[in-house]
């Protein structure tokens, strides 16, 4: 059950990630209070998780989540460029995360 969490937790912090740049800087107000309430949800879903999965091994799932998925629709909404390199470190971030899943204790 808390890898579900920390999986739901990924997935609100990559659209958090993506709800930061409409904020422009903060400047208008419904951007930034969504990005406020992904930001705090993506959290509190992280801080469940933790209750029983080892810190290290939540935190470093959840930013790795994060940043594939960052990447991801960085690639296919913004067009942002993706090289072989980007796609190995890509490759290896999961394969982290599912290490770190696949060995854990739990």
């Amino acid at each position: 059950m808390n890898w579900l969490l920390l999986l739901f937790a990924g997935l609100i912090e990559i659209a958090w990630s993506q709800s930061v740049k409409p904020t422009q800087g903060f400047t208008r107000p419904l951007p930034t209070l969504i990005c406020f309430l992904l930001a705090a949800a993506a959290i509190y879903l992280l801080s469940l998780a933790m209750q029983t999965l080892p810190v290290g091994t939540a935190y470093a799932a959840f930013t790795g989540i994060g940043a594939v998925g960052a990447i991801g629709l960085g690639v296919v909404v913004q067009k942002d460029p993706l090289s072989a390199g980007r796609v190995l470190a890509l490759a290896m971030v999961v394969g982290g995360v599912v290490l770190a899943r696949v060995t854990n204790p739990e």
